[in-house]
């Protein structure tokens, strides 16, 4: 199958620009492209892939499981379960090994919800 090549008509809008705006272009295309995709990672997660985020910041596999049911009691799943602690851990003034500890307890549990509940709040 022969297809006849469309490449110079196609390319005519981009003849009179420069390498340097050809490069932004290209970058402006490539995040229209990927925004939605982002998008839905952002407001998308699930106790598997929680998990998966747990076991590559060094929780054990048992230990990950845990905290991510901990976490989605909590109803903050979907602010990411390494992020909950994460940011348990800088209120805390503690790492993340002992902020797992604390999320763990009915106190922080409540401190992890009053971080989040706070910043939903500060966002509207």
């Amino acid at each position: 199958m022969h297809r006849d090549s469309d490449y110079q008509v196609r390319r005519k809008h981009l003849e009179g620009l420069s390498e340097g705006e050809l490069d932004k272009k290209f970058w402006e295309l490539a995040n229209q492209i990927v925004k939605p995709l982002v998008e839905m990672a952002h407001g998308h997660t699930s106790p598997s892939i929680e998990r998966s985020v747990l076991l590559r910041l060094g929780f054990d596999s048992m230990s990950a499981g845990v905290l991510v049911k901990r976490v989605e009691e909590l109803g903050l799943l979907g602010h990411g379960a390494g992020n909950v602690l994460l940011k348990l851990s800088h209120a805390m003034g503690t790492d993340i090994q002992v902020a797992s500890e604390i999320i763990l307890t009915e106190a922080g549990g409540a401190k992890a919800r009053e971080l989040f509940l706070a910043s939903e709040e500060s966002a509207e």
